[in-house]
């Protein structure tokens, strides 16, 4: 089954200070989760119900499942030292 994907208004933002390479690894792994939305190394994120995060070098997108839709929501991708304090 095929999810689409839809981004909050502040992925925009957050894309816009990645360096190319690091925007090309990242939208590899959010069209990788139109096919498998929850792949091995996603784990869902204490504290936040609803919410995985999915590594992508010192990024992390954070990301939820609306399974009923069949849509994938993501929420931020930002630097592993800033992507926790913002939630």
């Amino acid at each position: 089954m095929t999810y689409s994907i839809q981004f909050k208004p502040v992925v925009e933002k957050d894309l816009k200070g990645l360096s190319k390479t690091t925007l090309l690894r990242v939208f590899k792994q959010i069209i990788a989760l139109q096919n498998q939305p929850l792949p091995h190394q996603a784990l869902k994120l204490a504290g936040a119900g609803h919410l995985y995060r999915l590594l992508v070098g010192d990024y992390r997108i954070i990301y939820e499942i609306d399974r009923a839709e069949n849509i994938i929501i993501v929420h931020y991708i930002r630097h592993r030292k800033d992507v926790y304090r913002k939630m």
